[in-house]
């Protein structure tokens, strides 16, 4: 469901997408890699590392990195980056936790409101509807998610995740 409590397959009317420039975040990184299936394991690790350190949401910028889709990519090759802000070098660790830049530059970016059971949809949108109609072009840079508010701290269905879809 969307804000307007629509089903977000049909919501795309709504998906307004910005040009805008996206500031340089360091970020400490746990790389989840493997089925989509396993990524609840990789998550609970990047959460308990995240405690440890202080970096919980609360206080700390949330993203993940998306290295392809995961209906079509084979599950021994998906890989998601899961991502939060530091602003000071990331330590050794036995989590595999290391430091990142996402790098500063131009993005297209839509506000999605609602649970990833469905955010398939508003990417599929950045992609072949926005996109190919933009005249922009790709950046070598993955999509990437900035969760602003999400599960637990709001029902799934009320959380919000910005979608950056990097640009040249």
């Amino acid at each position: 469901m969307n804000r307007k409590g629509k089903p977000a397959e049909e919501a795309a009317q709504d998906y307004r997408v910005e040009c805008i420039e996206f500031s340089e975040v360091r970020a400490a990184c746990l790389s989840h890699l493997g089925p989509p299936e396993n990524l609840g394991s990789s998550i609970q690790k990047f959460i308990a590392w995240r405690k440890a350190n202080g970096l919980t949401p609360d206080v700390s910028r949330t993203f993940n990195l998306l290295y392809g889709n995961p209906e079509v990519t084979p599950p021994q090759d998906f890989r998601l980056d899961l991502c939060a802000q530091i602003q000071a070098p990331v330590q050794k660790n036995d989590c595999g936790v290391i430091e990142i830049c996402i790098p500063a530059g131009r993005c297209a970016v839509l506000r999605y409101v609602g649970a990833d059971e469905f955010i398939d949809m508003p990417i599929g949108y950045l992609y072949q509807n926005w996109l190919r109609g933009s005249g922009e072009s790709l950046r070598d840079f993955p999509l990437f998610f900035e969760r602003v508010h999400f599960y637990p701290n709001v029902p799934d269905y009320e959380m919000i995740t910005d979608i950056y879809l990097p640009l040249l």
